[in-house]
């Protein structure tokens, strides 16, 4: 069904964290997000730009997003008629980077067709094989190695199927020793967040000891070439996050073996016409994805489980229960997880889930209308 957007709506919006995260770029205890709103005939899609606070995971933060939406992607966006939303990322395509802002936007689009259509996210990005969500968690640097053990602990009770603890050169081994130790039959798997240089390879080859799932992202963002080099001497699978920001990266590092499998990220890659690709170029070559996390409101959470309906997403993601990050989230109900460790895929329109306007207006710093 074709769309023309008649309005978008900013939103910035400040949600402190239950309990900091701490990765190797520093420690968060409270997001900045910017929300989209995109509106059509009276009928609302919704998206979430996902760039955190400051420019370390990638080039983008909470401040870039706003002047970049309003001064550049609103104006080749308001008034254009689309066929659907795999049209609406050609229209900022001459924009260099910026994939997560660019990719908030699109994301809402998608969402808006699925409400136009009547029926569920999952259904209008052609995903759905998959209609019960395997769900880890992602736990960050803690204080303490007993602090750590204890959120793994109660983790594992609550039944996730994956822990992955981040790590950095000055917490890694010895930690990850103590994890085994403590629980040597948990699914575990470590993300480094670029902490490392191949020089470092021998420090990583430790980790094979471990039999870890893999090791995600342990050198720089655009080091494709250096992961290979790196796969070759590590029997730990390694997995691609920072790297990969389109479907052609993926099928580069692929083809040179510098990842076993692929982390794909609405955000990193520009919104879900890019993740579908980047799946489909994975599922061809038999490298399994899973869907990462950033640390989202419930908005981006739920644009997730949607993404996490594609068939080759078949371990467990970053996708997780709305009060492990929030004491209140801005969606209702919230995301929940059984205790077996999955989310069951809502048929409801759109993302699924509703917008708690009362709990939105309590955490919006800034609001714009554009049109």
């Amino acid at each position: 069904m074709a769309f023309k957007i008649d309005r978008i709506v900013l939103r910035h919006v400040k949600m402190p964290l239950v309990h900091f995260f701490q990765t190797s770029f520093g420690r968060t205890y409270e997001r900045d997000i910017i929300l989209v709103e995109v509106v059509a005939d009276g009928v609302s899609g919704w998206g979430e730009v996902t760039a955190g606070e400051n420019p370390f995971y990638n080039e983008e933060w909470t401040g870039s997003i706003w002047p970049l939406l309003k001064e550049y992607i609103a104006p080749r966006i308001l008034g254009y008629e689309f066929a659907g939303p795999a049209d609406v990322a050609a229209r900022t395509s001459h924009i260099r980077g910026h994939k997560m802002t660019r990719g908030g936007l699109e994301a809402a689009c998608w969402d808006l067709q699925a409400r136009l259509n009547n029926e569920p996210l999952y259904k209008t990005i052609g995903g759905g094989a998959i209609k019960e969500i395997a769900c880890g968690v992602s736990i960050g640097i803690q204080d303490s190695v007993d602090q750590l053990l204890q959120k793994i602990d109660t983790e594992v009770s609550a039944g996730y199927q994956r822990i992955k603890m981040k790590i950095s050169p000055e917490w890694d081994v010895d930690v990850v020793r103590e994890v085994r130790k403590r629980f040597p039959q948990i699914k575990l798997m470590a993300d480094a967040n670029s902490a490392y240089t191949l020089a470092d390879a021998g420090r990583l080859k430790a980790l094979d000891e471990f039999y870890l799932m893999m090791i995600e992202q342990p050198l720089a963002h655009d080091e494709i070439i250096d992961h290979a080099e790196l796969q070759r001497q590590l029997q730990t699978p390694i997995c691609l996050d920072e790297c990969i920001r389109s479907a052609h990266q993926a099928e580069q590092a692929i083809k040179m073996g510098a990842a076993k499998i692929i982390n794909i990220k609405l955000g990193r890659v520009g919104g879900f016409a890019e993740a579908k690709k980047v799946h489909d170029v994975c599922a061809k070559a038999g490298v399994p994805v899973w869907c990462g996390g950033m640390l989202e409101s419930g908005i981006g959470r739920a644009h997730n489980i949607a993404l996490s309906t594609l068939p080759n997403f078949v371990l467990p993601g970053d996708v997780s229960a709305s009060k492990r990050y929030w004491k209140k989230d801005i969606i209702e109900p919230e995301v929940s997880v059984s205790g077996r460790g999955t989310i069951t895929v809502t048929e409801l329109p759109g993302f699924g889930y509703e917008i708690d306007h009362a709990a939105l207006k309590s955490v919006t710093a800034q609001e714009e209308v554009l049109v």
